[in-house]
């Protein structure tokens, strides 16, 4: 869905870890908050109840927006599917790679998947 400000919007983001135990956010090693890079028009996560609380009960919630900025239903940045080897999220941890980019933490995503491979 469009973010709730109909804009495209390309700033750091903070997001809170709130599955520290799957292949993706291992690394983070109960780090609870880490910046990413919000880049996108279309990044407002909506689910009826019924799945919401599928999601949430399974643990399938992997990142939530600490300030959400699109309007993303409960702050959810990014989700695993139910076998856990998928996720998908707005922040793009491909652009938080490097300290110079304004945060590293997004190599530790992509560190995670590779000590889980």
């Amino acid at each position: 869905m469009k973010n709730a400000g109909l804009k495209y919007v390309c700033k750091p983001i903070s997001l809170e870890v709130t599955n520290g135990q799957t292949r993706f956010t291992a690394g983070y090693q109960g780090q609870r908050e880490v910046v990413m890079t919000q880049g996108n028009g279309d990044g407002n996560y909506f689910a009826d109840a019924e799945t919401l609380a599928r999601v949430e009960g399974e643990g399938q919630v992997v990142f939530r927006y600490v300030d959400n900025p699109n309007g993303s239903v409960a702050n959810i940045a990014g989700i695993q599917n139910a076998r856990g080897n998928v996720l998908g999220m707005m922040p793009h941890p491909d652009r938080a790679f490097e300290a110079e980019l304004g945060s590293a933490d997004g190599a530790t995503l992509f560190q995670s998947i590779y000590a889980a491979a």
